[in-house]
């Protein structure tokens, strides 16, 4: 096997095997230990292959048992309402929801009847198989309650981002087909600002709070209705299997407008029980939930693990991250989720005595960036990080099970068809795949940057690809022809490394690298590394055309409020730690940096207004190469740059 020729991999990298020759062990942190004699090539290809073969029988433990789990559910035409009515009938009075604002405890009896009220209600009101209703609100018990019960009668929701406004916020509602929209009492003045059109034959109803002042005409107040709804199951059960849509929920929206992504019954399962099994969750669990309900990682990754396996999880309406390890010692939780930048804000934070008294022993989520992943395992105490990559319509996450720090997964190089994703050669500036002579894909060897794909089957729960309301973006994610002819891939959009060993690392996603001086510059790298200078700093780091040159120049969108980052002390750290052509050539300090709802870097904006001084008040800076120093960026020196007059 050519990837374990000697010296592929550090002796320092090789975790625990014991029984070495002369007395030699790996320790638990994956130090070499022998005083008295050195392992020879053999040894340490032996140990590479007994290693290797340690963890996929791991990942294929992990993964059998989701297979023969989903294949019971397919024969027994299970659905998510249904695996929710085995949880009730276990344990009906234990508490399966607890809302952080008001203490309120929700058990799986209460979370049944009131998601039967719900689908008897929708009922009655004409709503029938395949109907869409729009669910707009914030993070509360409710939330869950209303598409579990339309799931019951087969309704399908589309869970909005509560963050839209005005044209972002009429575009999701209107292209999932919604008939109903049910918002939240707290957003009755972003409904009533759009509510002209949303078209008139739009139903309304009024979830919480309900002001008759605020909220549109015709609205109806829920709550009451509800209450007086029959709190029995309904009689009226859908035909409906594990491959039938069960809601929408849409892309992040961070390079444009939002993506309504088809979630099938069977996805739910499958990404709630990878968690599930692959990290050893318990049903005494008890997880904290902070993620809005309107993401996967949220409402599947998170209250999955109530309605399917029996935890408790406490929902919080919002990340707080003063707040984060009061709540956790306050409910004892054991399980807390991450994503995004959240790790980064907790670290940020100021030593408080909650951090250390807390049960947590496990964070699960993605997106921990390698420079803070030990910061925060330490100072927290957190005994494991349950790291994962996929998206909400992905047919290729991974995960890491056994917590190397930085991997976002693994997948078994012995074993690559058990589970059929790939790394694949990728025009990192277009995205555009690289084929061979025979119009095929070529597979990245390790250390390789490529683009993950995962083989389509849509006879495999696990390997099927659902994709968006738009049939358009759903044929731009599929491939074809990839490993071999006549095949289907689904296209990640994200460039990925795996090492030797099948550990795999995030490199970048679609769009966020960019050329520079003929070296390709990744934003990520380069965030993490001024976020690390700027004490973990919110940053955006993104590419800007400048007219006449090549490429695109770095710029970075640094957070500096209290007008505290000094650009010429950050030049001085820079120029130690990352190359002249990953060095950011333009810096603007704005109060605050755009995030998503989900924490991730919003640069759309930034990256429209560019360097121009016309286009912000905000401070801009140049980096003058001749001078050595970053300058104020005015008018005048704009044209200059513009020109063509400025050495870049």
């Amino acid at each position: 096997n050519l990837w374990l020729l000697p010296g592929s991999i550090s002796i320092a990298s090789l975790p625990i095997v014991p029984g070495l020759a002369g007395g030699c062990r790996w320790d638990a942190r994956a130090e070499y230990v022998c005083p008295a004699h050195i392992p020879s090539n053999l040894e340490i290809m032996l140990k590479i292959k007994l290693l290797t073969l340690f963890l996929c029988c791991s990942g294929l433990s992990v993964l059998l048992r989701v297979k023969y789990k989903l294949r019971r559910h397919q024969k027994a035409k299970s659905t998510i309402p249904k695996m929710f009515q085995d949880v009730v009938r276990r344990h009906p009075d234990k508490v399966a929801l607890i809302y952080e604002a008001t203490g309120e405890q929700w058990t799986f009896r209460r979370l049944d009847e009131y998601s039967n009220a719900v689908a008897n209600y929708f009922y009655q009101q004409g709503f029938r198989l395949g109907d869409v209703i729009a669910i707009f609100m914030e993070s509360r018990p409710e939330f869950v309650g209303l598409w579990l019960g339309m799931a019951k009668i087969g309704i399908e929701a589309a869970l909005i981002n509560f963050n839209l406004r005005l044209d972002s916020l009429v575009y999701c509602v209107t292209t999932s087909g919604a008939k109903a929209v049910i918002f939240g009492g707290e957003l009755s003045s972003a409904i009533s600002e759009v509510n002209g059109m949303l078209g008139k034959n739009m139903a309304k109803f009024c979830s919480g709070d309900y002001n008759p002042d605020v909220v549109p005409v015709e609205t109806r107040h829920l709550d009451p209705l509800l209450s007086t709804a029959s709190k029995s199951p309904p009689t009226q059960i859908p035909v409906k299997g594990l491959d039938d849509r069960l809601f929408y929920i849409y892309t992040s929206g961070t390079t444009g407008m939002p993506k309504a992504a088809i979630v099938v019954h069977s996805r739910y399962y499958r990404i709630a029980a990878f968690g599930y099994y692959a990290y050893k969750m318990h049903p005494e669990d008890i997880l904290y939930n902070c993620l809005p309900l309107y993401h996967s990682a949220g409402n599947i990754m998170g209250v999955g693990q109530c309605l399917i396996h029996g935890l408790t999880v406490v929902i919080r309406k919002k990340f707080s991250a003063s707040r984060f390890w009061d709540d956790c010692t306050k409910y004892r939780c054991t399980i807390i989720q991450y994503i995004g930048e959240i790790c980064r804000y907790l670290l940020n934070q100021p030593v408080r005595e909650s951090e250390t008294q807390h049960c947590v022993r496990l964070a699960v989520g993605n997106g921990l960036r390698p420079t803070i992943w030990e910061d925060f395992t330490k100072r927290f105490r957190i005994k494991q990080i349950g790291e994962f990559y996929g998206a909400t319509e992905c047919n290729c996450s991974i995960a890491n099970l056994d917590g190397k720090v930085g991997a976002c997964g693994f997948n078994s190089r012995i074993l690559p068809n058990v589970y059929p994703i790939c790394l694949v050669k990728v025009n990192e500036d277009t995205m555009e795949l690289i084929r061979d002579s025979g119009g095929l894909c070529i597979p990245c060897r390790p250390g390789e940057p490529g683009l993950l794909v995962g083989q389509i089957n849509q006879q495999d729960p696990l390997r099927r690809f659902d994709g968006y309301v738009s049939e358009s973006a759903t044929n731009k994610k599929i491939a074809y022809n990839v490993l071999r002819k006549g095949d289907q891939a689904y296209l990640s959009g994200d460039v990925l490394v795996m090492d030797e060993l099948g550990y795999m690392y995030f490199k970048d996603r679609s769009g966020d690298t960019f050329r520079w001086r003929g070296e390709n510059v990744s934003t990520t790298e380069v965030e993490g590394t001024l976020s690390h200078i700027l004490n973990q700093t919110d940053v955006a780091v993104y590419g800007v055309e400048v007219p006449g040159v090549e490429g695109k120049a770095g710029m970075a969108a640094i957070a500096d409020p209290k007008a505290k980052v000094n650009p010429n002390v950050l030049y001085q750290e820079l120029q130690k730690v990352l190359p002249p052509y990953a060095r950011p050539v333009f810096l603007r300090l704005l109060p605050q940096v755009d995030t998503t709802g989900t924490f991730k870097i919003q640069k759309t904006r930034l990256q429209r207004e560019g360097f121009d001084p016309h286009q912000t008040s905000d401070r801009l800076y140049f980096l003058d190469l001749k001078l050595g120093k970053y300058v104020p960026l005015d008018e005048c020196l704009y044209e200059r740059i513009c020109s063509g007059k400025a050495a870049l």
